[in-house]
């Protein structure tokens, strides 16, 4: 399957915004965000950020979250399909859907430092879901499900180290999580206001409605 493979600091840089797409590091003064927080290129430094047009910031509102959650143009619009589907408002579906991908739920419990790395493990079989393996980092988890890591995969350090350093980000009201157990439980999906990326979805579908 097709992926990004450049720069993630890249597109923290080109969106202005910290994606928190490098894990630990993002939280350190390696930040390359930190360090050099202007527009990337050879002109970057020298380039002032002009004002967009309307179109321009409703497309760079979608970047912004489809690279937070790491994904191509492909499927980031399937996912919006999908919530223009459902009942409700389509933008506060559309961030429930990313919210519920298995890779982002991992993330979000502290089993791994980061979405990329989370659907790495995911996909090394180092998850169950409901006590059977489930390698697809796309998939939609359920409210009741049971998300653990495989005996076998508890010792590595990748995943102790980010359950160590959990704390620091938190682990959101809607998901609980038994640490000593190395596993999680959805209690509930998100309400728009437990989300607190910075995104204006309503943006993301006045450009899609076009």
């Amino acid at each position: 399957m097709a992926r990004y493979r450049g720069s993630l600091c890249r597109l923290c840089r080109r969106e202005n915004l910290k994606l928190y797409l490098k894990g630990d590091r993002c939280y350190t003064d390696k930040c390359s965000f930190e360090r050099r927080a202007y527009a990337p290129g050879e002109h970057g430094q020298d380039r002032v950020r002009r004002k967009h047009s309307d179109y321009g910031v409703q497309l760079r509102e979608k970047q912004k979250l489809k690279r937070m959650s790491g994904l191509l143009e492909k499927q980031f619009r399937g996912y919006y399909k999908k919530a223009e589907r459902q009942k409700g408002i389509t933008g506060t579906n559309l961030l429930v859907l990313l919210e519920r991908r298995l890779d982002n739920t991992a993330f979000r419990m502290g089993f791994a430092s980061s979405r990329g790395e989370a659907r790495q493990l995911i996909r090394h079989n180092h998850f169950l879901v409901n006590g059977k393996k489930v390698n697809i980092p796309s998939y939609l988890v359920k409210i009741g499900e049971e998300i653990q890591i495989r005996d076998k995969s508890r010792k590595m350090a990748r995943i102790l180290d980010s359950m160590e350093t959990v704390a620091r980000r938190g682990i959101p009201q809607w998901l609980e999580l038994d640490k000593d157990k190395f596993k999680g439980v959805v209690r509930a999906f998100p309400s728009r206001e437990e989300l607190t990326m910075p995104i204006r979805e309503q943006l993301i579908v006045e450009l899609y409605s076009k």
